[in-house]
């Protein structure tokens, strides 16, 4: 069977067995690894990916499903050459060991961030409960959520600072103080 759908942007429409999963689908017919195969069960998630835009275990969908859809994995989650804060996160606060839950754990906590842009420890706990790292123990996990909630607050704050200051005359179009133009 013929199954069209939108990864990471791109509209992508192959030829495959009508009981191919999806995490098979985006790691053996399209050649996204970032998405882990780890339990077959559901019980692990290091198999989460997006479906329009909602947290799914990709082992449990069928890519004939997701026809229609957009999907997005962890290879989507920056924006060009700039990671996002999830991925910043872990990076910054050691969110990651062996790594095998780790794209998992992205899409689950930037959905989280999505929904709720501070979240408080038990809330990230409890959005990251589906899932199993072997390593860490979660609390880095948790710090590296906490930051990424924290450093999109700051460059929001920042962001809206720039622009008021704009709307009021202090900074010129090239961003520099109006002063310093004058």
């Amino acid at each position: 069977m013929q199954v069209t759908m939108t990864v990471n942007d791109v509209e992508v429409t192959r030829e495959i067995e009508a009981r191919l999963l999806l995490v098979h689908f985006l790691r053996d017919v399209l050649g996204l690894t970032g998405t882990h195969w780890g339990c077959d069960t559901s019980n692990c998630g290091t198999c989460v990916v997006w479906l329009d835009g909602e947290p799914v275990k990709s082992c449990t969908v069928l890519a004939a499903m997701a026809g229609g859809h957009q999907v997005r994995t962890v290879e989507g989650l920056a924006k060009g050459a700039e990671l996002d804060p999830i991925q910043q996160g872990f990076m910054q606060c050691h969110g990651l060991q062996c790594g095998f839950c780790t794209p998992g754990m992205m899409m689950t906590a930037r959905a989280l961030l999505d929904r709720n842009p501070d979240p408080s420890e038990t809330e990230i706990r409890e959005a990251i409960s589906g899932q199993i790292c072997r390593c860490t123990g979660y609390a880095t996990i948790v710090r590296s959520v906490r930051w990424a909630a924290v450093a999109e607050a700051q460059a929001a704050a920042q962001v809206t600072e720039t622009t008021e200051s704009t709307e009021a005359g202090e900074i010129d179009n090239a961003g520099q103080p109006a002063e310093a133009v004058a």
